[in-house]
Order: structure tokens, then sequence, then C-alpha cells
């Protein structure tokens, strides 16, 4: 690019950064980069937790010395998190956070090599999963829970038939606005999902979801709020209506509360398990369900398939004497 072709410069009045804040930002060290390049939620949590962990251990204060880290530094704080009885995903987990800031600072030339590769992980589980799931006759009482005819049960029966016929993340549940819900593919409703990674997902409305969430903005009122939350908190302490989208907290615990009552107490990442269980017995495609729930990897799916293992298909059951 030549003279000509630069942009008019601009004053220092129109500068949205100012000189310090250039200069800080291009003295940032890469160990911040990398946090500030998270945008995930979720994701920075847990990232975070992991890596103050392991500078607790190490006693490490400043970015610069995750450069004199070896593999010698990260085997004994693996080995230190089994002697404090954390399990073996919870051990992954944080492994493989630590592994992600020294691939950052190896694409950076901070480092030459990740010291956290060659170092043994906990075995992950093979087979079925260990989030619970609910039989067809409990999913059904729990669509049939919230029974009033209230804007809160309304919105209550909205939300567990998504999750029990979508399979929705809560993450994912709570980002969706009044628009997502209002999209059509070669005439067919569909629910436009922003999923992990920055990935958009469009699921077929189920119809039974597609009149409840109708009922429950018809009573609710913010039906016409497109860019505006689809399941929100119906009042605060003030007794006013909010206009901010429900948390994942108050999914789980709305999950929690109505399960309870009904004898099966689970979370809301049970009726995401539920729903894809329920699929692959009835003979979904497990290439289409790994697209339906937003798995990057297809193992993640398999996880859900009990077809294999089912108690009436066991051999103990052919056995006539």
């Amino acid at each position: 690019m030549n003279d000509a072709q630069l942009p008019t410069p601009i004053t220092p009045a129109e500068r949205r950064l100012t000189a310090a804040q250039f200069q800080g930002l291009a003295d940032m060290p890469p160990e911040l980069e990398w946090f500030r390049n998270l945008n995930n939620a979720g994701t920075e949590r847990v990232y975070r937790n992991a890596i103050a962990d392991f500078m607790r251990f190490t006693g490490i204060v400043r970015p610069e010395e995750f450069r004199i880290v070896t593999r010698a530094h990260v085997i004994a704080w693996r080995d230190d998190l089994q002697r404090r009885g954390l399990e073996g995903p919870t051990r992954r987990n944080r492994l493989a956070a630590l592994s992600s800031l020294f691939e950052y600072l190896c694409e950076k030339n901070a480092l030459s090599q990740n010291p956290v590769k060659g170092v043994k992980r906990p075995k992950a589980d093979s087979g079925e999963g260990t989030t619970p799931t609910i039989g067809d006759h409990q999913a059904r009482q729990l669509l049939a829970a919230p029974a009033k005819e209230t804007v809160k049960a309304k919105r209550d029966s909205a939300i567990l038939s998504t999750l029990l016929y979508h399979a929705l993340r809560r993450e994912e549940l709570c980002k969706l606005k009044v628009s997502d819900f209002n999209h059509a593919r070669r005439g067919v409703p569909h629910l436009k999902v922003d999923g992990k990674g920055e990935k958009t997902r469009f699921l077929p409305l189920h119809p039974g979801t597609n009149a409840l969430i109708h009922d429950y903005l018809e009573a609710a009122g913010h039906g016409e709020d497109g860019n505006g939350a689809l399941f929100r908190p119906i009042k605060n302490n003030r007794g006013k209506t909010l206009e901010r989208a429900l948390t994942p907290d108050g999914v789980y615990k709305l999950v929690k509360a109505y399960s309870a009552e009904l004898g099966f107490d689970i979370g809301a990442h049970a009726l995401r398990a539920t729903a894809a269980t329920n699929a692959l017995d009835h003979q979904a495609d497990i290439a289409k369900v790994q697209e339906w729930l937003g798995h990057a990897n297809i193992a993640t799916t398999r996880i859900y398939d009990h077809r294999k293992t089912r108690p009436e298909d066991s051999p103990t059951f052919k056995v006539n004497y």
C-alpha cells in the first residue's frame, strides 16, 4: 500500500484508543492475550479456574513465568490433582486448559514446545455417559407439571418442551431471542440456535413446542420484541417484569424444582441426554443426531447411544430352561 492509498489520518480527538492504551495492548504478554481471546463465558470460567489452580501449585505470579514451566511441573500438578481427589474428567479438563495456553504461547513463538504434550492424562470413560436420563413416562410427567394458567407456568412449559424436544444446552436456551423462534425453512418452522464455538444451527421446531412458545409469548406480552430475550424471569424483587434473559442457573433450578416434586431429582443437562438417547432409541441416524446436538465429534454423540446396552436385549433374557 502506497501513501496515496492510505486512509485520511484521524485527529487525536477521533481516536478511540489513547496512546497509552495503544501501547499497553502492543506490550501485552501473550499469556494475557490468550485469556482475552476466550469469548465463551463458560469456557473462560473453566479455563481461568484451571490456570489459577496451576499458578497456586507452582507459585507463578508473573505471566512470563509460564515460559520456564517444564513437563515435570505439569506431571507434579497432575499427580497433585489426583491426590486431592478430583475426578478423572475434571483432571482432563484442567490439563486441556493448560495445554491450550501453552499451544498459544508456541504459536506466538514465546515457547518452542508445549510441556503438557506427552503428559499422560486420566483415561476417558467409554460407553455410556454419566449424565442420568429419564424414562418416557417421566418425561411426560415433567412436560405436564406446570399445569397452572399463569405466565410462569406457560413459560416453564415452553422451556421444558424446548429442552426435551430439541436437546439444547442451558446456555443455548438462555441465548434464544424472540426472532430465533420465527425462522422457517421450506415452510417448516425452525429454531435458530447459537451453539458452542460460535456455531449456529437451525433445528426444526416441534409443533407442540411451537404452540407452547406462542402461548407463553401471548401471555408475557413481548412477542413483538424480536431482538429481546425469548425466555425471561417473570418478576424481580419489586414485582416488575424483567427484560433480561433467564440465566443458565435459573434454568437448572427450574428443572430441579419440577423433577424433585415428581420424585426424580435431575438437572437440565439430563433433559438433553434424555432427548438424545430417545432419538437414537427410535432409530434416528447418529450423524444427524450429532448435528442436532451441535457436537464437534461423533464420539461425544455415541455416549448417548444405549442401543447396544439395553437390559431387555441382554442374553440373560434369552436363556430358557
